[in-house]
Protein backbone atom coordinates (compact mmCIF):
# COMPACT_ATOMS: atom_id res chain seq x y z
CA UNK A 1 0.00 0.00 0.00
CA UNK A 2 1.41 3.38 -0.98
CA UNK A 3 0.26 6.45 0.90
CA UNK A 4 0.44 10.04 -0.29
CA UNK A 5 0.00 12.83 2.22
CA UNK A 6 -0.89 16.31 1.01
CA UNK A 7 -2.39 19.59 2.12
CA UNK A 8 0.43 21.04 4.15
CA UNK A 9 1.46 24.65 3.91
CA UNK A 10 2.10 27.88 5.75
CA UNK A 11 -0.71 29.12 7.96
CA UNK A 12 -1.13 31.56 10.81
CA UNK A 13 -1.90 30.60 14.36
CA UNK A 14 -5.62 30.16 14.79
CA UNK A 15 -6.21 29.17 11.17
CA UNK A 16 -7.50 25.85 9.86
CA UNK A 17 -5.89 23.36 7.53
CA UNK A 18 -6.97 20.04 6.10
CA UNK A 19 -4.51 17.27 5.36
CA UNK A 20 -5.35 14.34 3.12
CA UNK A 21 -3.86 10.88 2.85
CA UNK A 22 -4.56 9.05 -0.38
CA UNK A 23 -3.94 5.32 -0.65
CA UNK A 24 -2.94 3.49 -3.78
CA UNK A 25 -5.32 0.61 -3.30
CA UNK A 26 -8.61 -0.35 -1.76
CA UNK A 27 -7.02 -2.55 0.87
CA UNK A 28 -6.48 0.57 2.94
CA UNK A 29 -10.18 0.36 3.72
CA UNK A 30 -9.38 -2.79 5.73
CA UNK A 31 -6.77 -1.02 7.83
CA UNK A 32 -6.55 1.43 10.66
CA UNK A 33 -4.82 4.67 9.64
CA UNK A 34 -2.96 7.12 11.78
CA UNK A 35 -1.39 10.54 11.51
CA UNK A 36 1.94 11.26 13.10
CA UNK A 37 4.16 14.32 13.09
CA UNK A 38 7.78 15.19 13.57
CA UNK A 39 8.97 18.64 14.48
CA UNK A 40 12.56 19.77 13.86
CA UNK A 41 14.87 18.22 16.42
CA UNK A 42 12.13 16.12 17.97
CA UNK A 43 10.99 12.54 17.76
CA UNK A 44 8.02 11.46 15.72
CA UNK A 45 4.84 11.63 17.77
CA UNK A 46 1.32 10.33 17.46
CA UNK A 47 -1.44 12.75 16.43
CA UNK A 48 -4.61 10.80 15.65
CA UNK A 49 -5.82 7.43 14.42
CA UNK A 50 -9.01 5.95 13.06
CA UNK A 51 -10.27 2.39 12.84
CA UNK A 52 -11.07 0.64 9.60
CA UNK A 53 -14.77 1.38 9.87
CA UNK A 54 -14.24 4.95 11.00
CA UNK A 55 -16.44 4.47 14.02
CA UNK A 56 -13.64 4.84 16.54
CA UNK A 57 -10.92 7.47 16.77
CA UNK A 58 -8.13 8.32 19.17
CA UNK A 59 -6.23 11.58 19.60
CA UNK A 60 -3.14 12.86 21.29
CA UNK A 61 -3.99 15.12 24.21
CA UNK A 62 -2.21 18.00 22.50
CA UNK A 63 -4.67 18.05 19.59
CA UNK A 64 -7.85 16.78 21.22
CA UNK A 65 -10.73 19.12 20.54
CA UNK A 66 -8.87 20.91 17.73
CA UNK A 67 -8.11 18.17 15.20
CA UNK A 68 -10.47 15.66 13.67
CA UNK A 69 -9.58 12.54 11.72
CA UNK A 70 -12.02 11.04 9.25
CA UNK A 71 -12.00 8.63 6.35
CA UNK A 72 -13.81 7.91 3.12
CA UNK A 73 -13.25 4.27 2.27
CA UNK A 74 -15.01 4.66 -1.07
CA UNK A 75 -12.26 7.10 -2.08
CA UNK A 76 -9.41 5.41 -0.21
CA UNK A 77 -8.65 8.61 1.68
CA UNK A 78 -8.15 9.65 5.27
CA UNK A 79 -8.25 13.30 6.28
CA UNK A 80 -7.02 15.32 9.21
CA UNK A 81 -8.91 18.53 9.84
CA UNK A 82 -6.73 20.87 11.84
CA UNK A 83 -8.50 23.78 13.54
CA UNK A 84 -7.16 26.51 15.78
CA UNK A 85 -3.61 25.57 14.86
CA UNK A 86 -0.80 26.63 17.13
CA UNK A 87 2.85 27.39 16.53
CA UNK A 88 3.72 24.09 18.22
CA UNK A 89 1.75 22.20 15.55
CA UNK A 90 4.56 23.01 13.12
CA UNK A 91 5.94 19.70 11.86
CA UNK A 92 6.10 17.27 9.00
CA UNK A 93 2.90 15.24 9.11
CA UNK A 94 2.85 11.62 8.07
CA UNK A 95 0.00 9.22 7.49
CA UNK A 96 0.47 5.54 8.12
CA UNK A 97 -1.57 2.38 7.81
CA UNK A 98 -1.62 -0.69 10.01
CA UNK A 99 -1.99 -4.30 8.98
CA UNK A 100 -5.13 -4.59 11.11
CA UNK A 101 -8.41 -2.68 11.54
CA UNK A 102 -7.72 -1.49 15.10
CA UNK A 103 -6.27 1.93 15.78
CA UNK A 104 -3.26 2.44 18.03
CA UNK A 105 -0.97 5.26 19.05
CA UNK A 106 2.19 3.18 18.71
CA UNK A 107 4.07 4.06 15.49
CA UNK A 108 5.79 0.68 15.55
CA UNK A 109 2.43 -0.94 14.87
CA UNK A 110 2.10 0.84 11.51
CA UNK A 111 3.47 -0.90 8.46
CA UNK A 112 2.94 1.53 5.59
CA UNK A 113 4.05 5.15 5.68
CA UNK A 114 3.55 8.13 3.40
CA UNK A 115 6.26 10.62 2.58
CA UNK A 116 5.03 13.46 4.80
CA UNK A 117 3.68 16.94 4.24
CA UNK A 118 5.06 20.03 5.95
CA UNK A 119 2.83 22.23 8.08
CA UNK A 120 4.28 25.53 9.23
CA UNK A 121 2.35 27.70 11.65
CA UNK A 122 3.44 31.27 12.08
CA UNK A 123 2.78 32.92 15.40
Amino acid sequence: VQLQASGGGLVQAGDSLRLSCAASERTVSWRAVGWFRQAPGKEREFVAAITRSGTSTVYADSVKGRFMISRDNAKNTVSLQMNSVKFEDTAVYYCAARGTPAATMDPNEYVYWGQGTLVTVSS
